[in-house]
């Protein structure tokens, strides 16, 4: 994943990244943050990891560029695994002021990055934020919709403190820039195409399924959560079953929509949490995947399973809009259109030709789509944003871009 100096041809910088996620939890989010951090360190960079601690046992690690801070946090509601981390402005102003970053990346927008970002302001620091999950939507899937106004203005209100805030795709840049956010900046997500690729097909593992080499196997990755429209996967995989009765479906993860679709499914085959290169063999050993969400900012599994071979059933959005050609290296139906969506699959699963045309071209698209390109865009992104800074006076984020100084007072006084 790159060399070990920086393409950026600046010098190495002193990196902050401030997340409420990361490896070994598992999600598109941890993963995504994962690779980004190893990426920066293979280019010399130095990495102060901050998050919250994941579970009694957790501790800080600690390598050659990286330093990891852990700071205490809370379980989500419903969403147990992951953990929220408490505010700790004071102490992250003790410790950048003792030991000042060139650059603070902030992940996450919990209590945990919302104080980074205050933080930051008080000492002058440059911030890039990040836009991962649309949390404002993720609320109607909860019985919180009536805050869904509420978390947008939130979430708005909070980038537009940064100096700039990344986003996965050009697309989700135009929706943001039209809903009032500014300074945005397209950082796109790469694929570990050493773990997922089509060689991790396992005949043994289609055999535990139940399935034999000429059956089709549909595959599920992610959490099994409202947010993700799990109810139009289902009927997606009967509506492929009335085309091809020996049609096998594996779903590969857990959440809260788990025990409910064990009892209502229970021809299903339910594969639970996977990760590494048992996840790579599970992509690997399917044949087609219905991803119906459309809550995604990009969609890693999108990617990852073009990476592995699979022929992917998505909306005409996100990472699917961004890589995949509909027809040729996926099915892509219209955002929302359940029907297109239906018959894209059913397509698949009657049309040997074309399923197997798809998944070959899928593969081949996803070879592009390393992760070096991606930390050259981000490390890229980080060294323009110190530049500026130290071109400008010492204020926070948006105010740097107005022209204006501001006392520490004033920044006190701040909402964050």
């Amino acid at each position: 994943m790159g060399g070990v100096t920086s393409k950026a041809g600046g010098r190495p910088l002193r990196v902050a990244v401030v997340t409420e996620t990361y490896p070994p939890e598992i999600n598109g989010v941890a993963r995504t943050t994962g690779m980004m951090v190893e990426g920066l360190r293979a280019r010399g960079h130095s990495i102060q990891l901050i998050r919250p601690r994941q579970n009694k046992a957790d501790a800080p690690a600690s390598a050659a560029g990286l330093e990891t801070v852990l700071r205490a946090g809370f379980p989500l509601p419903r969403y147990r695994e992951l953990r929220m981390g408490l505010p700790a402005k004071r102490a992250l102003i003790s410790a950048w002021r003792s030991n000042r970053p060139d650059v603070v990346q902030v992940v996450t927008e919990g209590p945990l990055g919302a104080s980074a970002i205050a933080a930051a302001g008080k000492l002058g620091l440059p911030v890039v934020s990040e836009f991962h999950t649309r949390f404002n939507d993720y609320s109607r899937h909860y019985g919180l919709g009536l805050f869904s106004k509420l978390v947008a203005q939130y979430l708005r209100r909070l980038h537009s403190r940064a100096d700039c805030t990344l986003v996965p795709t050009a697309q989700l840049k135009e929706q943001l820039a039209a809903a009032g956010y500014r300074h945005l900046d397209v950082v796109g997500r790469g694929i570990d195409l050493a773990l997922f690729n089509p060689e991790r097909r396992s005949s043994a593992l289609r055999q535990s399924w139940g399935a034999g080499e000429r059956d089709i196997v549909a595959v599920w990755v992610g959490r099994l959560a409202p947010e993700k429209n799990l109810r139009l996967f289902v009927e997606s995989c009967r509506a492929m079953q009335a085309v091809t009765p020996r049609l096998k479906v594996v779903l590969v993860g857990d959440g809260p929509l788990g025990s409910s679709l064990r009892e209502a499914d229970r021809d299903f085959v339910f594969a639970g949490m996977q990760s590494g290169a048992a996840l790579a063999e599970h992509y690997a050993s399917a044949d087609v995947f219905p991803f119906p969400s459309l809550t995604e900012t990009f969609g890693n599994v999108t990617t990852e399973g073009m990476a592995s071979g699979l022929a992917i059933i998505a909306f005409d959005y996100a990472a699917a809009r961004q890589h995949m050609q509909n027809r040729t290296s996926g099915m892509l139906a219209p955002y929302g259109d359940s029907r297109a969506f239906i018959n894209a699959a059913q397509e698949l699963a009657a049309d040997e030709g074309l399923r197997e045309r798809v998944r070959q071209a899928a593969a081949v698209a996803a070879r592009e789509l390393g992760w070096d390109r991606i930390v050259d865009q981000l490390e890229a992104v980080l060294s323009a944003v110190v530049s500026r800074a130290h071109a400008g006076p010492i204020v926070t984020g948006g105010q740097r871009r107005a022209g204006m100084r501001v006392t520490e007072a004033e920044q006190d006084r701040a909402p964050l």
